[in-house]
């Protein structure tokens, strides 16, 4: 069964060694779980936001969240000293977000069952939960690929990375239907049931990420046939606000932040106007359906873009030209989004963006990491992926914020105009980290 499909992945993907090849199936194994879990989180985010605060309020939420995060991320920066990556990959979700969905899982129970009403505490519970969802996308993947950047040398990533994203996009399609689309098609009135399918598969995570290092020889779980840096021959510890330094003294890794930043923005521009849609055409379980509904086809058409081989750009063209084509395509769609508005258009607008980021965006901003230090794959990829998405998703946000200000009309030529901008400046600094990235990985040296 191995060789098999490994030779259905050497298609798509490159060639493995059988050894390798086990070693990332069983790691996407733990990403297919997690992006199916947060995947499936994300429309009951929005939906059950929108129900306990209101559409209106979504981009204050990512105020809230951006605040949020600072104690957060401290808190996490210390846990990344005191115990190993993949010791607190088994723990961090089970242990502390299954519990936090249990507890939350009760309290929607009460709210849509009308045993508490609308109040104060709702309001607040909506954005609590809000941030909740979103520390989980930005910490618990981000601590996901720190591990597996230190396990990986820049070789095996180039094949090995789209393949973890593959097998992760599979565990966004399947997810978001079984927990979210079956419990609606089966007729229950609440999202109570689909939070405790949610708190159960997190609880699997601790065992399944002890049941891959049991399985997995110690040599795949360390970097192999590399030439070792000045950087990679010592454990460094850093403190909280190392990674902080290390952003932005760096201009690779300022660059980096850049890219996912001006994604953030444009997308978070985009995302609102879809959801304000939606939670004007649906609501309750039906607008947590159609919120997984999307999900599911993000990840299929993601899913379809790396099987069909997107990822061959990075391989054949390198990753210069793989990270360009990204902020050229999003220039095309914010002249889409300038000329049309309609539920329908912004539909396929956020998937087909989600898509593209997720098939070749995504697994090449990782790769960018593989020629650095231990402190930037950490605590520096930390910050980036925490505060730099939410600082982002924040900016973007502030543009959403005009329509009460200059009207919908003005907003949207605004929001465009200002994406444009974003774009050309993208695609200086998606050039600049290619370029620097295979000086690099040529010459066998970090980049910082």
């Amino acid at each position: 069964m191995i060789k098999f499909l490994m030779s259905l992945c050497k298609l798509a993907f490159g060639e493995f060694e059988e050894e390798e090849f086990k070693k990332f199936l069983r790691l996407g194994s733990i990403l297919a779980m997690i992006i199916g879990i947060y995947w499936a989180m994300r429309p009951l985010k929005d939906s059950l936001f929108i129900q306990l605060a209101g559409q209106a309020n979504i981009p204050y939420a990512k105020t809230v969240s951006l605040i949020l995060m600072i104690p957060t991320i401290a808190f996490y920066s210390k846990l990344l000293d005191k115990m190993p990556k993949i010791e607190l990959l088994g723990k961090l979700p089970s242990l502390f977000y299954g519990s936090i969905v249990l507890i939350y899982s009760g309290f929607i129970w009460l709210v849509q069952s009308g045993a508490i009403k609308p109040n104060l505490f709702t309001v607040i519970a909506g954005y609590l939960w809000y941030f909740f969802v979103e520390s989980f996308g930005s910490l618990v993947v981000a601590l996901f690929w720190a591990f597996l950047a230190e396990i990986t040398n820049v070789e095996a990533s180039k094949k090995g990375f789209p393949l973890i994203y593959a097998l992760a996009q599979l565990g966004g399609i399947v997810f978001p239907y079984i927990l979210i689309k079956l419990p609606v098609k089966m007729n229950v009135k609440t999202d109570a049931i689909s939070m405790i399918m949610i708190v159960v598969l997190l609880f699997l995570i601790s065992p399944l990420v002890k049941y891959v290092v049991d399985k997995t020889p110690k040599e795949e779980l360390s970097v192999k046939d590399e030439k070792e840096t000045p950087t990679s021959k010592k454990k460094e510890k850093t403190g909280f606000m190392e990674g902080l330094k290390l952003l932005f003294t760096k201009p690779y890794l300022l660059g980096i932040f850049g890219s996912l930043a001006f994604f953030e923005i444009i997308v978070t521009i985009f995302d609102f106007n879809f959801k304000y849609e939606a939670g004007s055409v649906y609501s309750k379980v039906e607008l947590t359906s159609y919120f997984a509904t999307y999900s599911s086809v993000v990840n299929i058409v993601s899913f379809l873009f790396l099987i069909f081989g997107v990822n061959k750009i990075t391989r054949r063209l390198g990753i210069t030209v793989s990270l360009a084509i990204v902020p050229v395509a999003f220039g095309l769609a914010v002249l889409g989004f300038t000329m049309l508005n309609s539920l329908q258009f912004l539909f396929c607008l956020m998937v087909g963006s989600k898509a593209i980021n997720y098939a070749l965006n995504g697994p090449s901003l990782k790769q960018l990491y593989v020629p650095t230090s231990p402190a930037a794959k950490s605590k520096a990829q930390a910050w980036i992926e925490t505060f730099g998405s939410r600082g982002a998703k924040e900016i973007g946000s502030g543009i959403n914020m005009l329509p009460n200000v200059i009207g919908r009309s003005a907003y949207k030529l605004v929001g465009s105009g200002i994406g444009m901008v974003f774009v050309v400046i993208w695609l200086g600094v998606s050039i600049y980290l290619g370029r620097t990235y295979t000086k690099a990985v040529n010459s066998h040296k970090d980049v910082c």
